[in-house]
This record gives C-alpha cells, sequence and structure tokens, in this order.
C-alpha cells in the first residue's frame, strides 16, 4: 500500500489540532457549572462522557456501524478497553491533580510530560534518535506551554492543601495522556474513527458511571437545571467528547503519537484565548509569545511518511 498523500497527512494534523482547540473550551464550561450548580469535575467528567457515548452508539447504529463496533471489541478488547479507560482515568487524575496543585502546574505537567514520553517510546522503538528539528520543535512547544500556562489567568492557579499529591496525579495524568494516545495510534491504523471514538467512549462512560451514582447516593448535585447548564453539559458530551476525539482517531491514522500530543497543545492556547475574549482577562505578553511557540511548533510539525500499516 502506498503512502498517503502529503495533504492527507497534513489533514490529520489539522484534525488532532481541531480536537485540542475544542479541549481548550471545556475548561470554561466545566468551571462555568461548578459556579453555577456546584457540580464536581467527576461528576461532570462522567455526564460529558455519557452523553457522548449515547451520541455515539445512536450515530453508529443509524449509520450502520453497529457490527463494526461489536467487531472491533471482538478483535481486539484488551487494547479497547485500555484506551477506553485511559481516556476517562486521564480526566479524572487531570481534573483532582488542578483541585490539589492548581491548573498551571497540572497543565504543565500533564500535557508537557505526554509529548516527551511520546516521543521516547517511538525513538525507542524504532531504534532512532530525535532529529534537530524535532527536537526544536519539542522544545518551543514545551517553552510554550510553560509561559502560557503559568501567565495566563484562566482557571485557578492557587495549589490546594496537597501539593505534592497534586504533582503525582499530574505526572499520572502525563503518563496516562501519552500511553493513551500511543495505544488510540495503534488502534487507528485499523479502525474507522466512528467505530473506534464509539468503542473507547461507551468503555469510558461505564468506568466513569461509579462516579454519577456515589454522587446521587451521598446527596451531591448531580446534574444542573437550568436550560444554560443543560446546554453546557450537552455542548461537554457532544463538542468536547464525540466530536474531538472522533477527530483525534481519524487524524492519528497519519500522524504519529508524539506529534499528536504536541498538535494538542493547541488546548491551553484555545482555552487561554476564550477567557479573554469572554471573561475579559487580561493576556500577559508571556503567555502570548507561549501561544505563538505553540502555534509555530504545530505549524512546524511533519506528519508520518510511513504511518503504520493494517
Amino acid at each position: 500500500m502506498s503512502d498517503p498523500p502529503a495533504r492527507v497527512r497534513r489533514l490529520g494534523l489539522l484534525q488532532i489540532s481541531a480536537a485540542g482547540v475544542l479541549w481548550g473550551t471545556g475548561g470554561l464550561a466545566v468551571t462555568l457549572l461548578h459556579e453555577r450548580d456546584d457540580l464536581g469535575a467527576m461528576t461532570v467528567s462522567a455526564w460529558r462522557m455519557l452523553l457522548a457515548a449515547v451520541a455515539l452508539i445512536g450515530f453508529a447504529a443509524a449509520t450502520g456501524r453497529v457490527r463494526d463496533v461489536r467487531a472491533l471489541f471482538r478483535a481486539r478488547p484488551g487494547l479497547t478497553v485500555l484506551v477506553g479507560c485511559g481516556t476517562a482515568a486521564y480526566q479524572g487524575l487531570y481534573f483532582v491533580s488542578v483541585l490539589l496543585v492548581g491548573v498551571s502546574v497540572s497543565t504543565v505537567v500533564s500535557l508537557g510530560l505526554a509529548p516527551v514520553l511520546a516521543a521516547t517510546w517511538e525513538h525507542l522503538r524504532a531504534g532512532t534518535r530525535p532529529s534537530p528539528r524535532q527536537a526544536a520543535v519539542l522544545l518551543a512547544a514545551l517553552t510554550g506551554l510553560v509561559l502560557i500556562s503559568a501567565t495566563a489567568g484562566h482557571g485557578s492557579t492557587a495549589p490546594g492543601n496537597s501539593p505534592y499529591a497534586g504533582l503525582a496525579l499530574a505526572v499520572a495524568a502525563g503518563v496516562t495522556y501519552a500511553a493513551t494516545t500511543v495505544l488510540g495510534h495503534s488502534l487507528a491504523q485499523r479502525t474507522d474513527p466512528t467505530t473506534l471514538t464509539t468503542g473507547t467512549t461507551t468503555v469510558g462512560a461505564v468506568a466513569l458511571l461509579p462516579f454519577l451514582i456515589v454522587a446521587a447516593l451521598t446527596g451531591q448535585p448531580v446534574i444542573g437545571t437550568s436550560p444554560g447548564s443543560l446546554t453546557l453539559i450537552a455542548y461537554l458530551g457532544l463538542a468536547t467528547m464525540a466530536l474531538a476525539y472522533g477527530l483525534l482517531y481519524a487524524g492519528l491514522r497519519t500522524t504519529t503519537g508524539s506529534a499528536a500530543t504536541i498538535a494538542t497543545l493547541l488546548e491551553p492556547v484555545s482555552a487561554a484565548l476564550l477567557a479573554a475574549t469572554l471573561l475579559g482577562e487580561r493576556l500577559p505578553w508571556p503567555a502570548i509569545l507561549g501561544g505563538v511557540l505553540i502555534l509555530g511548533a504545530v505549524a512546524a510539525l511533519r506528519p508520518a511518511e510511513h504511518p503504520d500499516r493494517p
């Protein structure tokens, strides 16, 4: 089988970048839900994956892909469950880390660790060394991440009462995110993006469902009742989960896992721009420089010329 043309490989990076932008809008939605309805991060995460799973299963049924989803679980059950649980676990680890150590440290550690780990794994597996260009792109992306996360005003930046525990959870989130992306890349080479997103999101929804049950049994707020809150929850499930992960897995068909983790660093860039636009937060010049560095790093990425073959 011949390699896909350059425009197709570039489209893969654009799809992953779009997923990162969508994820960046999720933070503001989660914050608004917490302020309006006192919904916990894990409760929102559970609703996010549950609604996405319902929508994706319905879409799979309407387009005749239910058989493909079943075939995915029969052919690759362990890997599908790992990717689905990893997706759910990353969200939980990251959100709890934010509460303990603050959003800046959590973002820098978790999102910054992922491309380093993914690139290290790929080069160890291939027995190669990163080129100067690859090293420069990664350095620019990580520098931009530090600048924009440490200086942009979106989200809480004050650490909680357990900074060391929060840091450990942020590291665990970064490791989980890197592993999930690498494993998802392996599955994406062999599976239709919609089928893969449906299967892994359904697994993640089942994994997070106990948090909704515990919240209901302990008298905690389970869901907002206002139209605005319900709209935000629907947006989180449909846009930042179902659509975003569909774009991620579509892009992973022609993009390496390390390049994907760098492209998704657009998440804090879009979060900062959204906060500046909707909340009136002023972006200091280091944050602007950080955003420019991340955008430059993503623009300099080169899609894989020889993606894995089924």
